[in-house]
């Protein structure tokens, strides 16, 4: 909570053994020139990625290798998630005789089907819209339709809601598919690679989660494995693999996609940065809210991690590319045990080389956008992951304990991401009035955090981080946080205004999620989740700089 060259290679030969009877036309391409889809293309820049491995010695890269061909197996599993029918399209793209058929397969692996993911999935071959529900729910069935159907049925909504199920009809009724049974094909041989280095690890902590996590993939019941996967330590090793994030699933928000990071940890930066999970309480407490908002239930060890990615699957591959996680999203585990925070510190500095800092002079005058650093993207980054770990999360509405997630559905990822980013400026400055941070870098924070609102909007404001970046744009421009400057072209920022801005959007945010309110975070959104002519200006000029970049990993390590 957020995506190979070599990674890609079985998804294609999986993808294409699939008939392809009802792929649409080879000369299909969804209205798209060459010279379109040439250009759509590199708003992605492939980099080569050469982690620094060395230090692992021959057990634990037997056991990473391993992990690797598991993290595989992810993506036959979220090609399937995205569209059922993605197997089939790739298929009869590579059967054709198109004259770009290259070009098109290229994409289509690039983002994992026919839409483009950063041109709020606009197609680029075919005739078919991206179905709301992707790969989870039956392609006609809306969510008027499946709510209807979850009040008529109440003995069933916890199996068709369930974030391990697949809804499918049968006859007039709706039905639940447990992930293990629609997707063994591919989780049966993960478990067994999963238990192989599991045999060889000499790591108590992480020979336990991998067995837990192979015992997951057969039952669909995680938890154990989860709150395993909290313990692990004593390891460079650290892997993530299984079913997470809800992003995918824009019909409901409950259904959770298959993904993996194989990463190893850099100790000496992690050890730089733990000491901000100390101090997890005082950020709730300093959260600007009535007292009946914080949240003081869920676990505040959360162990935080600077790691390089060596490998990636299944919803970490396609698109926009994840520099931290925070996980497990489980409330459980996360009021037992708190959240897991891994920065992933090679994704993370080739982004901002190639994105963030060409960027930042297009987008304030020069005074400012020199302010702009590394340094606090990555302490944006760090505290955005610290930041899901605080506010509401399980809550009692009328006397019925649900979760956020639960009462939020299809708008809780936006509103969940938008809510990280700005609480997560709003702890720098707490970490500055601390002591902990420079108090003097308070202006290369917020103009870094400023910059950082283009880079995400241009992910689409369809998208969870794009989206809830352009809430904090039309809101702060609202609040007077920053004005254009007509004669530089560019933005200025109003440090004070930003500041008091920051603080009134993580109120509002956190009090729309603490009251559960969809129809008032719905209502907040769509008025605020816009941008103006000066903002799409902008944007416009970066157009030559990449939108995201492809990471390409070695195959071994």
């Amino acid at each position: 909570m957020r995506k190979l060259v070599m990674a890609l290679a079985l998804l294609s030969t999986a993808a294409c053994a699939v008939p392809a009877a009802d792929a649409p036309p080879a000369t299909a391409s969804g209205g798209r020139s060459d010279d379109s889809l040439a250009q759509a293309r590199a708003k992605i820049a492939r980099i080569s990625m050469n982690p620094d491995t060395s230090f692992l010695n021959a057990e634990e890269r037997q056991v990473v290798n391993l992990l690797i061909q598991a993290a595989e197996l992810m993506n036959p599993i979220y090609l399937r998630q995205k569209s059922v029918h993605n197997p089939e399209i790739r298929a009869g793209i590579a059967a054709s005789d198109a004259p770009n058929k290259a070009a098109l397969l290229d994409m289509f692996d690039l983002h994992f089907g026919p839409w483009d993911t950063l041109e709020e999935n606009r197609l680029f071959y075919g005739s078919k819209a991206a179905p709301l529900g992707a790969g989870f729910y039956p392609e006609d069935l809306t969510k008027e339709a499946f709510e209807a159907y979850l009040a008529a049925h109440p003995s069933d909504k916890a199996a068709l809601t369930s974030p391990y199920t697949v809804v499918k009809r049968q006859g007039d009724e709706l039905i639940a598919v447990p992930y293990s049974q629609e997707y063994r094909q591919w989780l049966e041989p993960a478990a067994k690679l999963l238990e192989q280095a599991a045999a060889i690890t000499s790591n108590a902590s992480l020979k336990k989660f991998l067995i837990l996590r192979a015992q997951a993939f057969r039952t669909d019941d995680y938890y154990a494995s989860e709150l395993a996967w909290m313990d692990v330590t004593g390891t460079p090793i650290e892997a993530v693999i299984g079913p997470y994030e809800v992003y995918t699933d824009t019909l409901y928000g409950t259904k959770t996609a298959f993904e993996a990071f194989i990463t190893v940890q850099n100790p000496q930066e992690s050890a730089a940065l733990a000491k901000y999970k100390n101090y997890l309480k005082d950020m709730e407490k300093n959260l600007p809210v009535e007292e009946k908002y914080k949240n003081f239930q869920r676990g505040f060890e959360s162990p935080i991690l600077v790691a390089a990615q060596v490998h990636g699957g299944g919803d970490n591959v396609p698109g926009v590319q994840t520099v931290a996680f925070n996980l497990p999203n489980d409330e459980r585990v996360r009021e037992a045990k708190g959240a897991k925070k891994v920065i992933l510190e090679n994704v993370l500095g080739a982004k901002y080389e190639r994105i963030l800092a060409p960027m930042a002079s297009l987008v304030l005058v020069p005074d400012q956008a020199k302010l702009v650093t590394e340094k606090y993207m990555t302490n944006e980054t760090l505290f955005h992951e610290l930041s899901h770990s605080l506010g509401p999360g399980t809550i009692t509405l009328n006397g019925r304990q649900t979760t956020v997630n639960a009462e939020l559905k299809d708008v809780y990822s936006a509103s969940e991401e938008c809510k990280a980013d700005v609480m997560g400026v709003w702890n720098i400055l707490y970490m500055m009035q601390r002591g902990e941070l420079p108090a003097a870098e308070k202006e290369q924070a917020l103009a870094s955090y400023f910059a950082g609102i283009f880079r995400a909007v241009r992910f689409g404001i369809d998208e969870a981080h794009g989206r809830g970046a352009a809430v904090q744009y039309s809101y702060l421009k609202e609040k007077g946080a920053f004005a254009w400057d007509p004669a530089a072209k560019r933005y200025r920022i109003d440090y004070a205004k930003m500041e008091s801005g920051i603080r009134d959007l993580t109120a509002d945010l956190v009090r729309l999620q603490g009251d559960g309110d969809y129809a008032g975070t719905k209502a907040f959104f769509d008025r605020y989740a816009k941008l103006d002519d000066q903002a799409r200006g902008v944007l416009a000029a970066t157009a030559h700089i990449p939108v995201d970049i492809q990471p390409v990993y070695p195959s071994r390590v």
